[in-house]
């Protein structure tokens, strides 16, 4: 079965280590696009941290899609129709607040336009999404937070030793009752249980009357695993980790050798 739709993870995947879309990722995409092919971008930033890509990759044809929050939403690029949305509750954020400073480590809450800390003093790898995502920082107390926002995830962020370490304290129970994901060597994600990039996918596919068979997704890290296990062809990026390419169906090559334009090419325009 041919591939109608192509789920792609964006740091480590789409952009190459100086967070550029080469032209030839880009002139791979444009004419998986003009075969019919849908170009959905699947990652953990929040939405205002994917527009310049989509705009750089001219996906606002009106049938366009995106998947931001790692799946916690899944929405029409120029409509804005949501497909699917769960977020946390202000409850959720006093749990995970008071627990990451239990066991040592940053925390922030993002929601649709902001990221949130009660840390005065606010972690480098805070201020670092802020820039690369295009969102301000508000510092909040607790006690200042309040339950109309609209808390789409929560990311427990710090140094990869200080979080590894956080990571063991954390309860069995967090495991249970929320999707906890590792990014990055630096973010711990927190989510909706109902969340994750292959449940999201598969939202989309469902909305789109596209079966499993008809898709392919391709990412680099752990919160790329479960759309890449949903796809029918699932790829790991060269510089993926040990595990995601373990469970992938194929591999290609890394973000700074094109990785992306060499599975686009070969199972897409190929076929």
């Amino acid at each position: 079965m041919s591939i109608k739709l192509i789920a792609i993870d964006i740091d480590g995947t789409l952009i190459n280590n100086r967070h550029q879309i080469t032209d030839e990722v880009k002139q791979a995409l444009q004419k998986a696009r003009a075969q019919g092919v849908k170009v959905v971008l699947c990652t953990g930033r929040p939405l205002p941290g994917v527009l310049n890509y989509l705009n750089e990759l001219e996906l606002f044809s009106g049938e366009d899609y995106v998947i931001s929050y790692n799946g916690s939403l899944v929405q029409n690029t120029t409509t804005k129709e949501i497909i699917s949305q769960y977020g946390l509750t202000l409850a959720d954020y006093n749990d995970l607040e008071y627990l990451s400073r239990k066991i040592g480590v940053h925390l922030h809450a993002t929601t649709e336009d902001s990221m949130y800390t009660a840390n005065r003093d606010i972690s480098p790898h805070t201020v670092r999404e802020s820039y690369l995502v295009n969102m301000p920082i508000k510092y909040r107390t607790p006690e200042e937070m309040h339950s109309d926002l609209n808390i789409i995830k929560i990311m427990m962020i710090d140094d990869e030793e200080i979080l590894d370490a956080g990571i063991k304290q954390i309860p069995k129970e967090y495991f249970e009752r929320y999707t906890i994901v590792k990014s990055s060597p630096y973010f711990l994600e927190i989510l909706n249980k109902n969340v994750n990039k292959g449940l999201a996918l598969e939202n989309l596919a469902n909305f789109l009357n596209l079966s499993a068979d008809e898709v392919m997704a391709i990412g680099d890290n752990e919160n790329d695993l479960p759309m890449i296990l949903y796809a029918g062809i699932g790829v790991a990026m060269g510089n993926a980790t040990e595990n995601v390419k373990k469970h992938a169906d194929v591999i290609t090559s890394s973000n700074e050798e094109n990785g992306v334009a060499q599975a686009v090419q070969q199972y897409v325009l190929n076929n």
